[in-house]
């Protein structure tokens, strides 16, 4: 909703665009997608990066000092429909291991980054099967200016909380003002420790929360609704308001070059009237890998997270408003399984899991071999679909095949094994599915906010000898992340906690 924010705003300043587009940066980024069923999507970054600061602040870390990593600690994706003005967004856990993060091989997505926009770009295409249109990315003063323009804003604290590396403390509970800084530790805190009742004044014995970067996103999404409605309050389309927000913004951003002024005064015109408080969130469903540090080919890498199908594949078709059986890429037909060859190769170690799996893909119409068996990267792993290019044909045959896929899944650009079009290289908790699952996603009211409910169609599993359920996964997660009872939120009236 934030894209929705600097749209409206630096597109709708019309008369000082020029002035407002020099300030902007621009960047060239690879792989842009072509637009299909009047429809665009917008990859939305938070960038870590401190030396890209304007002005250095000790209280980010730095650049001068060493802090010179460079991640996205926030990756959302806002789905445009030009022809029913419907916004949606997809948040994408900074977690999430995939194959493609870097041209070297598989990292947390957020490690992307590092490699240039076009890389993130890449990977989310490749991996996933989202076309991106165009490209924003914001660092931390993009946050604290645009609530600074706005006087502050309020938030409403249930509990004490405490996170020691975004710098949050909440030392009593009701409504709140905050300022930008203030409300920069609030969107980057995902380290929280809760006081409980029976819990002393000191936060270093209170508990900390669990899920990390996940119990973010839902305060993250809280946080824009309650900005949009700040803003609302201030009124956009005020001439006064819209120039200091556009000033503030626009410095803080860098762009694609293929990002128009028409385009952004085309985005402005057609999605003015959205209510953005009214825009349905939802996150990317993966599970937890609650192993500590995740061990991969001899490298520790922290925390991770898979993302898991059909889950993911039913929850991205829902996002861009596709059926099942399309490609995500263009919105053309998938190709049929007698059209796609596939092999598949055990990665787990498992005995005769390569040869269950492809027999259950050929028993599916797939010209499915059996290739053999690699060297396992680890003790978990996902099962990584490889497609031979980053064309959407090539991409297409592998969703053809992830779609009846369940477990920890995702797909990635070859190399492909054996001649065929599609190889399969199985992980843990894999099975193959009889038909694709898929998912219905509708807005829904609760008390703490209005978000997305999704419920995934489960469907037969062909050979139920496949599945060996690991217990150290997590149940997937949800799409809808509804707040928690220690969460941040709006404010009603008198000070009291808001809808």
């Amino acid at each position: 909703m934030l894209l929705v924010l600097v749209v409206l705003v630096v597109g709708g300043v019309a008369g000082d665009y020029f002035y407002l587009n020099s300030l902007v940066h621009r960047v060239n980024v690879a792989n842009e997608a072509v637009r299909y069923n009047d429809t665009e999507n917008i990859l939305l970054v938070g960038s870590t990066s401190r030396c890209a600061l304007a002005v250095q602040n000790k209280a980010y870390g730095l650049c001068s000092q060493g802090v010179t990593g460079v991640n996205s600690d926030v990756v959302m994706i806002v789905h445009l429909n030009f022809t029913t003005k419907r916004i949606t967004l997809l948040s994408i856990p900074r977690d999430v291991f995939v194959p493609n993060a870097r041209t070297t091989g598989a990292n947390k997505i957020d490690a992307a980054l590092y490699q240039g926009p076009s890389q993130l770009v890449s990977a989310i295409e490749n991996d996933f099967g989202i076309p991106i249109n165009h490209y924003i990315e914001l660092n931390f003063d993009t946050f604290a200016s645009v609530v600074n323009v706005l006087g502050g804003i309020n938030m409403y604290f249930p509990m004490e909380v405490f996170d020691a590396y975004s710098g949050l403390n909440i030392t009593h509970t009701g409504c709140q003002h905050l300022d930008g800084y203030q409300a920069l530790q609030v969107v980057r805190a995902r380290h929280l420790q809760i006081r409980f009742p029976g819990d002393g004044p000191n936060h270093a014995t209170w508990p900390q929360e669990g899920l990390s970067d996940l119990a973010r996103i839902r305060r993250d999404h809280e946080f824009l609704r309650v900005v949009a409605a700040a803003l609302k309050a201030k009124g956009l389309g005020n001439p006064v308001t819209d120039q200091q927000l556009a000033s503030a913004i626009a410095p803080n951003l860098e762009v694609d070059n293929s990002f128009s002024l028409s385009d952004m005064l085309s985005l402005a015109s057609n999605f003015a009237g959205v209510s953005i408080g009214s825009v349905p969130e939802v996150t990317m469903p993966v599970v937890l890998v609650e192993t500590g540090s995740y061990l991969y080919q001899g490298y520790y890498y922290g925390d991770v997270e898979f993302p898991i199908g059909p889950d993911v594949t039913s929850v991205i078709d829902q996002f861009l408003e596709i059926g099942p059986s399309t490609n995500t890429m263009n919105g053309k037909p998938l190709p049929t399984p007698s059209h796609v060859s596939v092999s598949v190769y055990g990665g787990t170690g498992v005995p005769a899991q390569a040869t269950a799996t492809a027999t259950a893909l050929h028993q599916l119409g797939f010209a499915a071999t059996v290739g053999g068996s690699l060297t396992p990267v680890g003790t978990k792993a996902e099962t990584v679909v490889y497609h031979a290019s980053d064309s959407p044909s090539s991409i297409a045959m592998a969703e053809a095949v992830i779609a009846h896929l369940s477990g920890p899944v995702v797909m990635a650009i070859g190399p492909t094994r054996g001649g065929a079009d599609v190889t399969v290289v199985t992980g843990s908790d894999l099975a193959v599915l009889a038909s694709p699952a898929h998912t219905t996603t509708r807005p829904t009211s609760t008390t703490a906010t209005t978000t997305a409910r999704a419920t995934t169609t489960s469907t037969a599993v062909i050979d139920p000898s496949l599945v060996h359920a690991d217990p150290s996964f997590s149940a997937p997660t949800p799409v809808a992340q509804p707040l928690q009872p220690w969460d941040p939120r709006s404010c009603g009236p008198n000070g009291t906690a808001g809808p």
